[in-house]
């Protein structure tokens, strides 16, 4: 018998990545150029682009109410955003971070020496500056990063993470994030070390356009 008319099963949806504060997948924003003009000397950072376009968005649950979510630009960068519930009221921090290097592992011992010694430091240093570490840990908080790409891919990736900070001045800290990351790719673990910097932003310091 034909089967013409027979109803077709619906195709799955595809699970949508987090957005909040009107940033999304697919979305773009603009940072503010006079304020970016202003600090940007006395940053790591340098050569931001005005204008981003997010290429993929990352979510980390720190506890049942706690989430860090990442959204990835073009401009090899992030925003991260700590929220504390699901609305805009409960968001606590946002932070423009750029990655500034990443470093492959390539053997076991390296990596175990990575997480036990390298990542946790009093201080770490890049580029003649001198970053304070900010949490207690003896030991990089462990985290688990779940990734939602434009070609609709979904990954995840294990991260073994310290922050440290240092004062620029005029009420600006930089950030510095040191993260020893984990993927597992057909049985087979993929490793780096993953150094970004990055700011404070306020919500005047950027707005949506897409």
């Amino acid at each position: 018998m034909f089967d013409w008319f027979k109803k077709k099963k619906p195709a799955p949806e595809k699970p949508l990545s987090p957005e909040i504060l009107g940033l999304r997948l697919g979305g773009a924003f603009e940072l503010d150029d006079l304020k970016l003009r202003l600090i940007e000397p006395d940053l790591i950072i340098e050569g931001a682009a005005r204008t981003q376009l997010i290429k993929a968005v990352g979510e980390v649950c720190l506890d049942e109410q706690t989430r860090l979510l990442r959204y990835y630009t073009d401009d090899d960068g992030f925003v991260q955003v700590l929220t504390h519930g699901t609305g805009e009221a409960d968001v606590s921090e946002v932070k423009l971070f750029y990655f500034y290097d990443s470093k492959p592992v390539d053997n076991n011992s390296e990596w175990n020496h990575l997480l036990e010694n390298k990542i946790v430091q009093p201080s770490w240093e890049l580029e003649g500056q001198r970053f304070e570490k900010v949490w207690d840990n003896s030991r990089p908080v462990a985290m688990t990063e779940k990734t939602w790409l434009e070609n609709g891919n979904i990954s995840e990736t294990d991260q073994f993470v310290m922050i440290y900070e240092r004062d620029v001045g005029n009420d600006i800290a930089e950030s510095l994030m040191v993260a020893g990351e984990e993927k597992i790719t057909n049985n087979r673990a993929e490793r780096c070390l993953a150094i970004s910097t990055g700011i404070n932003l306020t919500p005047t310091d950027f707005k949506l356009i897409g």
